[in-house]
């Protein structure tokens, strides 16, 4: 690493285990302290994790994440309450299907997808994962809700097993969009494999570095005034800004950036400022 502290980077998790397991490694690895991720995998997934380290943490609400692209592997009649293969409890023998039928079923998911998600999941409860609480025996009320399928493409079938690529929107559980394709089969089912391919632009390239302004969610603005004070902090107003309709900009200055909130009012607050822009 280069003398600045700040990284933002993609992983990729291995299977079996927990994102906070990995990121430990990871840390371990860097010898960092100060480290953080976005978009928890479930510990069966393997895939894109986005890392990042020092004050490059503050960014993962600010960063284009969508839509996301997983591929999975899905085992007809295979039935067990994780909905993958970590607990198989039966397997039902499901007579071949014609591959027009399944090619069918899996791009009727296309668009709004409601659904329950999976006790054994990474959905919080309470400040806790699902999955943790599951194991633990404890009760769980999950609520419906509903994603957006953009758009969903067979790769193969061979049965038992089908092979699907899905790109979907933020918060969209890919083991029940599984299990709801093989109930449209007519047969219980469970992922054998799922792994995560994409976040919006974030693709795994051997952990190399990125350069975090051409992943931000939010515009550039220019500030007109003097950089110090940016770089002091202090109180900015619109008149200052190039571009002065309401909305949230990001704003670089030396080798610093801010992102910054004009609202409807003319105020201008600071989201986060002088994060340093570090060169590999």
């Amino acid at each position: 690493m280069s003398d600045c502290d700040n990284r933002l980077f993609v992983a990729r998790k291995p299977m079996f285990i927990g994102s906070n397991t990995f990121l430990s490694r990871i840390k371990r690895r860097y010898g960092v302290k100060k480290a953080g991720f976005s978009g928890t995998l479930d510990p069966f997934a393997c895939g894109v994790l986005i890392i990042a380290f020092g004050q490059y943490t503050k960014l993962f609400r600010f960063l284009k994440k969508t839509p996301k692209t997983y591929r999975a592997t899905l085992w007809l009649g295979a039935f067990g309450e994780t909905l993958d293969i970590e607990s198989v409890e039966r397997i039902e023998e499901v007579p071949p299907l014609r591959e027009e039928e399944v090619k069918e079923a899996v791009l009727s998911f296309r668009g709004p997808f409601t659904y329950t998600p999976p006790r054994y999941s990474a959905k919080r409860i309470g400040g806790r994962r699902a999955y943790d609480l599951a194991r633990e025996g404890s009760e769980i009320a999950l609520q419906p809700c509903t994603s957006t399928i953009h758009d969903i493409r067979l790769l193969h079938y061979r049965h038992p097993f089908v092979t699907f690529e899905a790109d979907v929107s933020e918060g969209t559980y890919i083991r029940s969009l599984g299990e709801a394709i093989a109930k449209k089969l007519g047969c219980p089912g469970s992922l054998s494999y799922l792994e995560r391919l994409r976040e919006g632009e974030f693709v795994y390239e051997g952990e190399k570095p990125l350069d975090p302004l051409k992943y931000l969610e939010p515009p550039e603005n220019r500030y007109l005034g003097d950089s110090d004070d940016l770089v002091l902090g202090k109180k900015l107003s619109r008149e200052s800004f190039a571009i002065q309709e309401s909305g949230i900009y990001t704003v670089v200055f030396d080798r610093y950036f801010a992102i910054i909130e004009i609202e409807k009012s003319g105020t201008v607050n600071y989201l986060l400022n002088k994060v340093k822009l570090c060169s590999y």
